[in-house]
């Protein structure tokens, strides 16, 4: 069993190595795509983004919240929770389909974000917005 499971972890290793990166985007310099907002239901938002040259999924979620956090604001609104995020990768191509709710007041929950302290942040981080 052990050298079964050591074989296939070396035939996944020679694999990776095989792979050949994004000519276009060197792993670990963002290009950001466009933003995609959708509201589902009241208070209810739904964005799609995507980006290159992100290096784990926490990248395309961060882009997500930071829409998320600039919509709130164009609104009206100060705050955002987190309900999901759904990511997947392709060819170096990063996708996410978060959706949020956007409130006046401080929403409950652990997921919250303060909208304009994100913004700021997003903005010193060089993470565009809508």
């Amino acid at each position: 069993m052990a050298l079964r499971l050591i074989s296939g972890l070396m035939a996944v290793s020679a694999l990776a190595a095989c792979e050949t990166p994004d000519v276009g985007v060197a792993a670990g310099t963002p290009v950001y795509g466009p933003i995609e907002t959708r509201l589902l239901d009241g208070d209810l938002v739904g964005f799609r983004v995507s980006m290159e040259g992100a290096t784990q999924a926490r990248d395309v979620e961060k882009y997500a919240e930071c829409a998320a956090a600039q919509y709130a604001l164009i609104r009206g609104y100060g705050f955002a929770r987190h309900v999901r995020t759904l990511v997947e990768v392709s060819s170096g191509n990063w996708r996410a389909d978060a959706v949020y709710t956007i409130s006046a007041a401080l929403p409950p929950g652990e997921r919250t974000i303060d909208a304009e302290v994100t913004v700021a942040d997003c903005g010193l981080s060089g993470i565009p917005t809508v």
